[in-house]
């Protein structure tokens, strides 16, 4: 399954609509939140399933603040980060990883990319994808087959 993961578009036009395109052949969209009403957005342009969580932005969301999904035999944990205080290191994240048994944590906040597979656990975050602190605008795509995860960054034009 290749999985696009986003996160902090914060309402970013011009990247949501660079983005609908970077991600046609993906069978699934995770969003990690900042902004949630961003979703809106690719669920018109988007013909794969979407998931989604709201982040330390979205304050009148109904949207879940975290998730446990199933995908492919992988425990995918599913938030934003900020309660985590993720920006300060992931020991907290890997705590919560731990306690729900996930074998992949997606989050965001940070508005940097981070891979580390760390005590059997992948912890990805794709950056921003409208205001990112590190090098360039970016998602991810995530790949999970055979029981292998593959992890590629795609940078935002």
């Amino acid at each position: 399954m290749k999985i696009a993961v986003i996160s902090d578009t914060h309402r970013h036009r011009y990247s949501l609509n660079q983005i609908v395109k970077l991600i046609d052949d993906t069978d699934m969209l995770i969003h990690l939140g900042d902004n949630v009403e961003d979703v809106e957005t690719f669920q018109a342009n988007y013909k794969g399933k979407i998931i989604n969580v709201r982040g330390n932005c979205d304050f009148t969301s109904f949207t879940p603040a975290e998730r446990l999904e199933e995908i492919e035999g992988k425990k995918v944990y599913i938030t934003h980060g900020h309660r985590y205080d993720v920006k300060y290191g992931l020991l907290k994240l890997k705590y919560r990883a731990k306690e729900v048994g996930a074998d992949i944590v997606l989050f965001g906040h940070t508005h940097e990319f981070t891979e580390i597979y760390e005590d059997g656990i992948w912890f990805i975050n794709p950056g921003s994808a409208s205001l990112p602190r590190d090098s360039s605008k970016s998602i991810v795509i995530l790949e999970i087959s055979h029981n292998k995860v593959l992890v590629s960054v795609k940078n935002i034009k």
